[in-house]
């Protein structure tokens, strides 16, 4: 692809061992295993559906194929097999000891075994028909939208192409669209919180320090902790609702840019991307009221507070993990490294020793332990990128390495239109009775 230039180690490797080519040799021996799997596997029994998981929104029903990352309630997110700490230790870094380049990541994603930017004006006038006060996430779906005009798939579903070639314009769609996303939502942060002036790229810096540099930010541990960032809010396997409402729309043959800001939208949600701008603005209301160097006693009391007035602590419990985090952790270590005297730092460490016992002790709660929004925001805070309602923005910028890198993977397999059956009330109350 001419539109990707060699400005990393990363990008220079992709010219010598191009990416495309190694999905082409790697795409028909997985439709072989697809296809084995269907007729060997096809009938076999994953779990029992029952009523609550039907009412309860899917929860832990088994229903989707993602290949990219998988889940454990325990160990927490893989890539493709891998632990976030054994990705920090394999894949490739910009300094010796440092933090994984997100190219390497996506490479890792599309293949299991990086970019340069291009532009159009028109973007920015369709974000510039919003007011300044719409939310970050409003601005930042609305520009990606606006890209959609270029979708090489689109244009090539038009012209007739032969659905075992879907895969292809989808890639060029793809990795355009990672490319692309970071340049929008650094305007998007210009425009709202700055003077709108748009940073140039600066083709000496990889995707995660470019993207540090558009919003303004050159401090080289931000700079690292933007490349850490991307990499652990990649992907978090297929059921959450951006990854799955991506899939969804994907489905119907939706282009990349339209499935994308599909999940995008569904990202902006409070109980989802949107709870990592919660947990600092309720960690500021902290030190509002209690001052920053707030006692064990006081932070007891004012977390009592939040739960009996009907809240949540934000940042703490996992609709699937049953430990900490390790988007935590690895986190915590950077923070260890790096901002070890940060007040808001020190405060979050007190709440990893005083929220979970009192969540255990309500008995309500499955998971009382931090998530990975529970540390994003201090770290991104302590650099000087403090607006809050930007962050879920961040979140989408990284998203879109996952949800990208199983869409091509979904038009490779020839993945079906997804419909699942719904039942009514009656339904159930009438045919479940004598299983009940």
């Amino acid at each position: 692809m001419a539109f990707f230039r060699s400005v990393t180690a990363l990008s220079r490797l992709r010219s010598r061992v191009d990416l495309h080519s190694q999905l082409k040799e790697m795409i028909p021996e997985q439709q072989e295993r697809l296809k084995k799997v269907k007729s060997e596997l096809g009938k076999a029994q994953l779990g029992n559906i029952t009523v609550d998981m039907v009412i309860g929104g899917m929860r832990g029903m088994t229903g989707l194929l993602w290949e990219t990352s998988l889940l454990d309630p325990d160990e927490g997110i893989r890539f493709r097999g891998l632990s976030i700490p054994e990705c920090q230790k394999l894949l490739p870094a910009a300094k010796p000891d440092g933090e994984p380049l997100p190219e390497g990541l996506l490479w890792l994603l599309l293949t299991g075994k990086a970019f340069c930017i291009l532009f159009a004006d028109y973007v920015y006038k369709a974000i510039d028909a919003l007011p300044v006060t719409a939310h970050p996430m409003t601005q930042f779906a609305s520009g990606v939208m606006a890209l959609q005009v270029q979708s090489e798939f689109q244009e090539a579903y038009e012209k007739g192409i032969h659905k075992s070639k879907y895969w292809e314009p989808t890639y060029e769609d793809s990795l355009n669209l990672i490319a692309r996303v970071p340049v929008v939502a650094a305007y998007v942060y210009q425009r709202i919180y700055k003077d709108g002036k748009i940073i140039p790229k600066d083709d000496s810096l990889d995707y995660g320090g470019n993207f540090s540099h558009m919003l303004g930010f050159d401090d080289p541990k931000m700079l690292e902790l933007m490349r850490l960032y991307v990499t652990i809010h990649s992907d978090h396997e297929g059921g959450n609702v951006s990854a799955h409402t991506g899939h969804l729309v994907a489905s119907a043959l939706s282009d990349p840019y339209l499935s994308f800001a599909a999940a995008l939208n569904g990202l902006a949600g409070p109980l989802h991307g949107l709870a990592n701008q919660e947990v600092l603005l309720w960690i500021k209301s902290v030190v509002d009221e209690c001052g920053e160097n707030v006692t064990t006693e006081q932070l007891k009391d004012y977390v009592w507070k939040t739960l009996n007035s009907g809240k949540v602590v934000p940042g703490f419990g996992h609709g699937v993990l049953r430990k900490t985090d390790p988007r935590y952790t690895c986190q915590r270590e950077f923070a260890l490294k790096h901002l070890p005297d940060d007040p808001l730092f020190q405060l979050v460490s007190k709440l990893f020793e005083v929220v979970p016992p009192i969540l255990t002790k309500l008995g309500k709660v499955k998971n009382p332990w931090p998530n990975v929004d529970a540390h994003s925001g201090v770290l991104l805070n302590h650099f000087g990128l403090a607006e809050a309602r930007y962050y879920t923005v961040l979140f989408g910028v990284s998203r879109s390495l996952g949800i990208c890198s199983q869409l091509i993977w979904d038009r490779a397999l020839g993945l079906p239109l997804e419909r699942p059956k719904s039942v009514t009330l009656d339904w159930i109350e009438k045919n479940c009775k004598k299983a009940a």
